[in-house]
């Protein structure tokens, strides 16, 4: 038995923003009972703490020393950050802006890559992310390319924020989507892209069930 095949097994969803790939790899993760990794709330929690540390987000250094520090912890839906509940802070629109201007820096990427190999734990583990399937866990036992067109995206993202009870702007949504994608493909370090072993899944028309269903019998395909 090689080193990899020895390792608890991943599934790595990757996709642009908004595409459902975190509710995707929830569901997956609950209904194989495997641990799951929600990486752009590390992100989203670096920025928060440069926030409110003073810390500019250009700033890769500094940055980079956050990410190494983290002291963040997650219990079911709610995420610490050095001991005090923020899910809501970095749950909002805002965070994710600052998430996606952090995420450029290979300082912060570089420092939060042993935080997340951590989470491969028996019996397995979900990772949703940008770069799960092609840096973080590049021998996942099955890689999802998970996306949707922006627009489609954009009206999922509004549908959301609207029921919370957030105040939310169709266009702007759809410009800072397309924002976004442009960033997270463009930058060096690890940037978004599918991997040519990584399956392609378009749920522009599908809904979270049948995505969830479609990921499902693919990991059954490879197992």
């Amino acid at each position: 038995m090689n080193a990899a095949a020895a390792l608890p097994p991943v599934i790595a969803i990757d996709g642009p923003s908004a595409s459902g790939k975190g509710t995707v790899a929830q569901r997956v993760a609950r209904a194989l009972g495997f641990h799951y990794l929600d990486s752009g709330a590390l992100y989203r929690l670096v920025a928060f703490a440069a926030r409110q540390s003073g810390a500019a987000l250009t700033d890769e250094a500094a940055l980079g020393a956050i990410a190494t520090t983290l002291n963040v912890r997650f219990d079911g839906d709610e995420i610490y950050l050095n001991q005090l509940v923020v899910t809501d802070s970095v749950r909002n629109e805002e965070a994710g802006k600052w998430a996606s201007q952090v995420a450029v820096w290979p300082a912060v990427r570089a420092g939060l890559l042993a935080r997340q190999k951590a989470f491969r734990r028996p019996p397995g583990l979900v990772a949703d992310g940008r770069d799960m399937g092609s840096v973080v866990f590049p021998d996942a036992r099955l890689k999802i390319f998970l996306t949707a067109d922006a627009a489609t995206r954009a009206e999922r993202r509004y549908k959301q924020l609207i029921g919370k009870g957030m105040g939310a702007n169709m266009a702007a949504l759809l410009q800072d989507i397309r924002a976004r994608d442009e960033r997270d493909s463009q930058r060096s370090a690890a940037p978004l892209q599918k991997t040519d072993d990584a399956v392609l899944l378009d749920t522009t028309h599908l809904s979270i069930d049948a995505a969830v269903e479609a990921v499902l019998a693919r990991y059954k395909a490879v197992i």
